[in-house]
């Protein structure tokens, strides 16, 4: 799929991602597919492993992104995309978002996520797609950069 994805996890780093993704998808006239991964436990031998409760939160994870999403689309006034659409998928983040970005025009993502590390200047899992992505990613640092 074609045009802009932004990764969403709830943080405010997501959020300022997301809210700059909307402009951008609205200026190029582009798509805008918002993504949020729920978690899977990752199994022995490195892979998602699924569970039965698995379908629950990643619809929870979708309310949350579609919640956000709205709230983007409505500070954005007219200048929004003509096309959005939420997805929550249950998988590994970094690896969901890396294939995600075969064929898109570009991932957006907030510098940090919901991880515990605060002084990390970039979060785990935007570190990865940095480095993977099959697209030119976009980083959108905090709003307090002291």
């Amino acid at each position: 799929m074609s045009g802009i994805i932004v990764g969403v996890d709830g943080s405010t780093h997501s959020q300022r991602a997301l809210d700059w993704a909307v402009h951008e998808a609205a200026i190029r006239q582009l798509p805008l597919r918002v993504l949020t991964v729920s978690r899977a436990v990752v199994g022995y031998w490195g892979g998602a492993v699924a569970f039965p409760g698995d379908r629950a939160v990643t619809d929870k994870a979708r309310a949350v992104a579609q919640e956000l999403t709205d709230k983007a689309l409505a500070l954005a006034s007219d200048a929004v995309p003509a096309n959005v659409t939420v997805e929550a998928i249950n998988g590994i983040p970094a690896e969901e978002l890396i294939g995600a970005s075969k064929g898109a025009d570009m991932i957006v993502l907030g510098s940090r996520g919901t991880g515990g590390f605060a002084r990390l200047l970039l979060g785990s899992v935007t570190t990865q797609v940095v480095h993977h992505a099959h697209c030119p990613v976009v980083v959108i640092p905090a709003e307090d950069r002291h």
